[in-house]
């Protein structure tokens, strides 16, 4: 079964994602925090522009994780998947001393009618569970989870950088 997960990304990033620019999610910490062990293909997630509503689902293609990072490791990395991810020199000056990093291929990204949630912490990324899902998650048969919400626009069409990737997938 599938984890869901929450996902809070800045609008140029949001965007660059739903129309098809940007095909991997990447997050580099210092200390080892979700979603790192807790992600895998197959999952769902959640996409939710900072300071604003949940307005895209995604599955999860593949992952790439990394520990004991350096900074030559990780301008490798950016040397390596910066197309896809599309960061800025800032982005990467500042993960020059974070220790692990996570690379999220993403697939079958569908825009879902905008739905605001009550999250008053900082955290960018939240594994949804049972007890903490904001309202995203309701029960359905057993105990497997399903979305609440609906997709309005049908799956974003991303020709280009989504054969690209597929031609060259992150593998585990």
């Amino acid at each position: 079964m599938p984890n869901f997960h929450l996902v809070i990304l800045k609008k140029p990033y949001l965007d660059a994602i739903l129309n098809g620019r940007k095909r991997v999610e990447s997050r580099f910490t210092r200390t080892k925090r979700e979603p790192f062990g807790k992600i895998q293909t197959g999952d769902k997630l959640f996409l939710k522009i900072s300071s604003g509503p949940v307005c895209a689902i995604s599955t999860v293609a593949a992952v790439k994780t990394f520990e004991n990072l350096t900074p030559k490791k990780i301008l490798d990395i950016k040397q390596q998947y910066n197309r896809y991810i599309l960061a800025d020199e800032r982005y990467w000056r500042s993960k020059m001393d974070c220790r692990f990093g996570l690379l999220v291929q993403l697939k079958d990204i569908e825009l879902i009618e905008p739905v605001r949630i009550s999250k008053k912490d900082w955290r960018a990324w939240v594994v949804l569970t049972e007890k903490e899902n904001f309202g995203l998650l309701k029960p359905s048969h057993g105990s497997r989870a399903t979305f609440t919400l609906s997709p309005i626009a049908g799956v974003i069409d991303g020709s280009g950088l989504n054969s690209k990737l597929s031609a060259q997938p992150i593998h585990k």
